[in-house]
């Protein structure tokens, strides 16, 4: 081919790949502002979260005498800085700690080296510790227990829940003190459950008005129960009714409180129904949106209420160790 010819093949249009054409003008969020849009064929939900942003927004204004406060996540989760909790507080600020856990529902202390009477006694100012029936203390300390994670005992508390349901009074509180961490992993979530129960619909919240559920030591602990105490343990543990739906008593704001630990049925409901609807209700602590994650390092303290608040210990660090211990406060029976 000679320089003045031309070459047709060139200059023919290519060929429209469809995988290279953009047919949208816009963000495909833009046509839905703030909904949330049901994907087909799916209960799964998309688009923006709109009900936390008066929280989040109330949670940024507030101020604190004692203590300063980095907001962690949207609606859960801070940071105090300023307190040593090795000494004794004033009342005072312990009352001022107390309000922030109720309004942050988890509140978190870096570098505090507490020895075990120091933790069960800052603990003990919030109220009577409880003694875990099931767990070995390990501590010297029957209020503080150890949890000590490695290659030969596993971690398995990773499902999402409220402690000690199974109680007629679960605990107000807890307060786990990080002693030995891995290099990598081994954070602890936790899920507001205010914002679970305001983010289902007005349907289901209705529905849920008067419903109670039953919660059993058996579905975590009863392998642990030795097969001639079973009967004992039963007696002195029998399943405990709860409302699904329960008021704070130090808020008076309405927070979802079934597990998928411990939560067994929902009371006057045939089996496929009440499994079909306690799905939908654990589902929501599973809500990316309402939780916060708490990356741990030597002598951290992660403070949660209860009630408010459900957690999940990530099991991803084996065979590395974590160890862990842990004090907890005798709380009220729940009621709607």
């Amino acid at each position: 081919m000679s320089t003045t010819e031309i070459n047709t093949e060139a200059t023919q249009p290519a060929e429209t790949d469809a995988r290279s054409e953009v047919l949208a003008t816009k963000d495909p969020g833009q046509r839905l502002g703030a909904m949330r849009h049901y994907l087909p064929d799916s209960a799964m939900q998309v688009g923006p979260v709109t009900h936390l942003a008066e929280e989040r927004e109330r949670l940024a204004g507030l101020r604190w005498e004692s203590f300063t406060v980095k907001q962690l996540g949207s609606t859960i989760g801070a940071e105090l800085h300023g307190l040593d909790l090795r000494n004794r507080l004033d009342d005072d600020v312990i009352e001022e700690i107390r309000q922030a856990l109720f309004n942050y529902k988890v509140i978190f202390f870096r570098d505090q080296p507490l020895d075990p009477d120091q933790h069960v006694a800052f603990a003990g100012r919030f109220g009577e510790l409880e003694i875990h029936p099931f767990i070995p203390s390990n501590t010297g300390r029957p209020e503080l227990v150890r949890f000590e994670k490695s290659a030969e005992t596993g971690g398995y508390e990773n499902l999402w829940h409220h402690d000690v349901t199974w109680r007629e009074t679960p605990s107000m509180g807890a307060i786990l003190h990080s002693i030995e961490v891995p290099p990598v992993g081994g954070d602890t979530l936790f899920c507001d459950m205010y914002a679970a129960y305001e983010g289902l619909d007005d349907e289901v919240k209705h529905r849920l008005e008067g419903l109670t559920a039953m919660h059993d030591f058996v579905r975590a602990f009863g392998a642990q129960v030795p097969q001639e105490r079973k009967d004992e343990m039963r007696a002195l543990y029998p399943m405990a009714e709860h409302p699904i739906v329960v008021t704070h008593a130090g808020t008076g704001r309405k927070y979802l409180y079934v597990n998928r630990v411990f939560t067994s049925h929902i009371v006057g409901l045939d089996a496929e129904e009440s499994a079909e609807l306690l799905d939908l209700l654990c589902f929501q602590a599973e809500t990316v949106e309402y939780q916060v994650r708490f990356s741990w390092s030597n002598d951290s303290i992660a403070f949660w209420d209860n009630r408010g608040a459900q957690h999940y210990a990530s099991s991803d660090y084996w065979p590395q160790r974590r160890v862990m211990e842990r004090a907890s406060i005798v709380g009220d029976r729940p009621v709607a």
